[in-house]
């Protein structure tokens, strides 16, 4: 019974670090979200309109920063777009492996060198994650004149 314990611990332990480094790209949306969503809801918008609003803005924000990193050319602005995404991304990965670490370590040193080890990976998952949004080949397609999907040539009856 101890090592069904300990494997489902290990299970449930990787699952939250999977989760963890899965939504560390939507940090800014959900912080933009739960931001407006409060912002509207004490505005008197009620629990369903507040709800809405942060829904909306969050899925905007997303979509937004997506499209600008994809279509921006320039190197700098598109480093500007991802430090968005990667600075909340990194705060919440340092604050999740100090929480961790409060578990396990006695020493304030190690606590503090196991959450900034957490907020370098985390940030930069976050950061590679943005910039897999630029990987995509719509300005080749459309300069090529492929704005829809080739078709097999058609056989011509004899």
């Amino acid at each position: 019974m101890l090592a069904f314990g300990i494997v489902f611990n290990l299970i449930g332990l990787g699952f939250f670090c999977w989760l963890l480094f899965a939504l560390a790209t939507h940090a800014l949306p959900v912080f933009v979200a739960v931001t407006i969503g409060l912002a509207a809801f004490h505005g008197g918008a009620g629990a369903a309109g507040a709800i809405m609003v942060a829904l909306i803005c969050g899925v905007a924000t997303r979509s937004i920063g997506r499209f600008a990193f994809a279509t921006v050319r320039l190197p700098l602005i598109r480093a500007a777009i991802a430090t968005l995404f990667a600075a909340p991304a990194a705060v919440a990965g340092y604050h999740v492996a100090l929480g961790l670490a409060d578990i396990g370590a006695s020493s304030t040193i190690w606590r503090e060198a196991f959450a900034l080890i957490g907020a370098i990976m985390v940030g930069g998952t976050a950061w590679a994650r943005i910039s897999l949004y630029a990987t995509t080949n719509f300005e080749q397609r459309l300069a090529a004149g492929l704005d829809h999907v080739p078709r097999m040539p058609a056989i011509r009856n004899r």
